[in-house]
């Protein structure tokens, strides 16, 4: 009985932390097109905010081009990727898995290098004496872009879209405005 009071706890947490995720700093509208948001720079750089802004929220998001992307600030340094993982919604939390820092999807349960997209899973393999489970790579299902800092100021490079990734499907499904974008 207590084993079902702790995991109901567990969830309800975690579905807590979501709603905090999903209802953060939502502040930056980047689309090129838009008035009131980020202008892209001459050199195809896209303005974000102000470095110390996004330091100290550790995270922002934003829309590229109608693509919504998520900014993190981790021990030290800034990663960019699209805002919905690979499956449907992206509301996370960053854990450290095999010494990686990773986003892990609340929903799915997906973990995500913040590094390069991966996704890692944990499996054996039977064919060992005594399997025993190791992180291993699904290989880059997150699109990531690439963060750049000049003068306090956080930009980052409109996405490489003749490489495609698995989010590159929710990203696309839920551009300008989709029926659960973010902060809509």
């Amino acid at each position: 009985m207590l084993d079902l009071i702790i995991l109901s706890l567990h969830f309800f947490i975690c579905f807590l932390t979501s709603i905090a995720i999903w209802c953060g700093p939502k502040d930056v509208e980047s689309d090129s097109s838009s008035t009131g948001g980020a202008e892209t720079e001459p050199n195809g750089l896209i303005f974000i905010g102000k470095e110390e802004d996004i330091k100290k929220s550790q995270r922002i998001t934003a829309k590229i081009n109608g693509r919504e992307i998520v900014v993190f600030y981790l021990e030290g340094k800034f990663h960019a990727l699209d805002s919905r993982c690979y499956r449907k919604i992206f509301a996370c939390v960053i854990s450290d898995i095999d010494g990686q820092a990773c986003i892990v999807c609340p929903w799915h349960k997906f973990k995500i290098t913040l590094e390069t997209g991966e996704g890692l899973y944990e499996g054996i393999n039977p064919l060992e004496p005594s399997p025993t489970p190791k992180w291993q790579s699904k290989g880059v299902k997150q699109r990531i872009h690439k963060v750049t800092i000049d003068n306090g100021n956080v930009y980052v490079s409109p996405p490489d879209l003749s490489v495609s990734f698995d989010s590159d499907y929710f990203a696309d499904k839920y551009k300008n405005g989709g029926e659960l974008a973010m902060g809509k």
